[in-house]
């Protein structure tokens, strides 16, 4: 029998996801720890997975003109030297660097994916740890570069490797590479900008990869799974635009304080027995 995740579940999930997937607090731990304070059943690595198609579909369609742009000029500069140099085909290198960590490193660590990165004392832990490490990448950047003018194939992998932190709960997708990028000295929006077209192949692949587990015994079935994912999508991309632009005016301190004091709270409710670290 599939896992038990109901309709209801479902709205709830995929709004928890869309919500959370662009902003720098970790929306696979919020759909953990949403899971585990309700006393649902954690729905697991597979469904969480899949249901961020949902959240990449409406990055993008949000960005889709530039995605086109990158993908036409790569394709091109493969058989013209002249567009080698320009700025839409090497991103499309730069992406393709940059997500590399995060597939080897998916690939290497697949069943702790599933397992023990999702204890929540590890996911309490990550938020406050990398909450700081957000505060500090934000207080001490000069936000000066560009992507046009500054992104490079080591700055592609600072980035990818931060991505790759991800894999577990807390530390936040956005929130690595936002971080990355900062402490790169790179501008606020550029830096979320490109940890946006960076996820894009990571996620759209691990997600069509465990589209096979849904329905099995492991997984929620496909109806629930589905719902999630539509909601997920149109509440990300209200989402997604919304966080561009106030990061555009605004520091990440807001998101610090939160990430800090949920952790705190998920670590305190786990000793006090009130959560299952498991569960």
């Amino acid at each position: 029998m599939p896992k038990l995740i109901g309709w209801f579940e479902a709205v709830v999930l995929g709004l928890v996801q869309g919500l959370t997937e662009f902003l720098p607090i970790s929306s696979s731990a919020h759909i953990r720890v949403v899971s585990a304070f309700f006393g649902w059943q954690d729905p697991g690595a597979a469904f969480t997975a899949v249901i961020q198609i949902g959240t990449e579909a409406a990055v993008v369609i949000y960005f889709r003109r530039e995605i086109w742009e990158i993908i036409s000029t790569w394709v091109r500069s493969l058989g013209n030297r002249e567009l080698r140099s320009h700025h839409a085909a090497r991103m499309g290198w730069y992406i393709i660097v940059g997500t590399l960590p995060i597939v080897v490193l998916g690939l290497l660590f697949k069943d702790s994916i599933e397992t023990v990165f999702r204890d929540l004392r590890l996911i309490g832990t990550t938020l406050i740890v990398f909450g700081l490490i957000l505060w500090l990448a934000d207080r001490t950047a000069r936000t000066k570069l560009t992507l046009q003018k500054n992104l490079s194939f080591t700055h592609a992998l600072v980035y990818g490797f931060a991505q790759s932190l991800a894999l577990i709960p807390g530390v936040s997708r956005s929130g690595g590479t936002v971080s990355a990028g900062l402490l790169l000295d790179y501008r606020r929006e550029e830096a979320a900008k490109y940890s946006f077209l960076l996820a894009i192949p990571a996620v759209l692949g691990a997600g069509f990869l465990e589209l096979v587990k849904i329905g099995d015994a492991d997984s929620p079935a496909w109806g629930p799974t589905i719902l999630a994912t539509v909601i997920s999508f149109v509440v990300g991309y209200a989402a997604v635009a919304w966080f561009l632009k106030y990061i555009s005016t605004h520091r990440f301190t807001g998101f610090v304080i939160y990430r800090i004091l949920l952790g705190i709270a998920i670590i305190a409710l786990v000793s006090s027995g009130v959560l299952d670290p498991m569960a």
